[in-house]
């Protein structure tokens, strides 16, 4: 019951917190690195989505092949 209690109490952050948490990263990575840190994240996204439309297409042409494919039956 403590589990549950203490899962339902996790939420987004609101603005106030946003706040805080852009300027705790502005004070730790300072101005200079932020542009560099988000070319970093923006690779890794777009990394990321080109992996899985590879995988999404895999499994496409998968199952056009198989319904290509004549079935045999016994």
């Amino acid at each position: 019951m403590l589990v549950a209690n203490s899962l339902l109490m996790i939420s987004m952050p609101g603005g106030s917190e946003w706040i805080l948490i852009i300027l705790v990263v502005l004070l730790l990575f300072g101005g200079k690195k932020i542009p560099e840190l988000m070319r970093g994240m923006g690779r890794g996204i777009r990394e990321f989505n080109d992996a899985k439309n590879n995988v999404k297409q895999e499994i496409e042409e998968g199952m056009k092949e198989k319904e290509k494919a004549p079935t045999s039956q016994p």
